[in-house]
């Protein structure tokens, strides 16, 4: 018996809620039953007595703590309702909910730990042409970074394996998209795209007030969540740069030197003595990254675990 339960963040979204809930399928081929999680995220409006009145299960968080802690509160309400499979969407209706039988498919085909639906980003009219690049970019440096084939990962539109929701932590307040993706590179989670298609637009982001602050934003998580899943990789490209520069240094040097002119050049020596040292440095810093990495995947797997135990312990009761 396969058992789906669609998830909603919400946050004071009484405009548009119930035409999200009335889009989504009541029967999909190969899941055996659908249930609606709304995660209430602190709204003051009627977003909660409109769900709980349509009929979805309703999560309330006495205050707004932001999408990712929404996120992370609805993936581990799913976990202990029996999903098997969890699809996350917008409150807002950005995404047509049809098209969760395409997220789905690879799961239940045992191809994917986790599904992107994939944006065609330069024919959604309300995006400026800035953003659209942006969102590009952006997926090009993630698909680098994780090591995954995802087309559009700022995309909200998700299907995740029991599994696979087990075993992802979401640790940044602002955004759980790029932290997933980056996770799911590391802990070897099979990642696939598919084509979705998206609703005219009923409201303005609220994620994405302003371009630019959301680049930023969202770079800094990137940095910051590759430091900690990647952080050999990380440091030990700046050791190797620092390293390449002092290098360099004592080559020019030594050219200068051997055409007799190495007196004149003497702050080559200097220069390069602080880049060899930053460098040998930085890569200590990488390797002692490695093992707190290695330390991190063991208790996370431990995580994985006690989080299995405790499911099946209250799946008994």
């Amino acid at each position: 018996m396969v058992k789906l339960i669609i998830q909603i963040p919400c946050y004071n979204e009484e405009n548009t809620l119930l035409t999200t809930l009335n889009a989504l399928p009541q029967k999909i081929e190969g899941v055996d039953e659908i249930s609606v999680l709304v995660i209430d995220d602190g709204s003051n409006d009627k977003s909660a007595e409109i769900a709980s009145a349509w009929g979805a299960k309703v999560i309330e968080i006495k205050s707004n703590k932001g999408l990712a802690n929404a996120f992370r509160s609805g993936l581990q309400e799913c976990l202990e309702m029996g999903a098997d499979i969890i699809v996350n969407t917008d409150a807002d209706n950005q995404y047509n909910a049809d098209d969760i039988c395409k997220l789905i498919i690879p799961i239940l085909d045992g191809e994917a730990d986790m599904v992107i639906g994939a944006r065609d980003i330069f024919t959604i009219k309300d995006f400026s042409f800035i953003k659209k690049l942006l969102q590009k970019f952006g997926s090009a440096v993630l698909r680098l970074l994780s090591s995954t084939r995802v087309e559009d990962a700022p995309s909200g539109f998700r299907a995740f394996s029991r599994e696979a929701a087990l075993k992802l932590n979401v640790f940044d307040n602002y955004t759980y998209t790029m932290e997933t993706l980056l996770q799911a590179g590391v802990k070897g989670l099979r990642v696939v795209s598919v084509p979705v298609r998206v609703n005219p637009k009923l409201r303005e982001s609220k994620l994405v007030n302003n371009i630019f602050c959301y680049v930023f934003k969202s770079m800094k998580t990137t940095i910051r969540m590759f430091i900690v899943y990647r952080p050999f990789r990380f440091f030990i490209t700046f050791a190797s740069l620092f390293g390449l520069a002092g290098t360099a240094l004592v080559i020019r040097f030594l050219y200068y030197y051997a055409a007799g002119t190495g007196n004149g050049h003497i702050q080559s020596l200097i220069f390069a003595a602080v880049f060899l040292i930053a460098s040998v440095q930085v890569a200590i810093i990488a390797i002692l990254g490695d093992l707190l990495s290695i330390n991190r995947k063991l208790l996370e797997d431990i995580q994985t675990r006690i989080k299995k135990i405790e499911l099946k312990n209250k799946t008994a009761l």
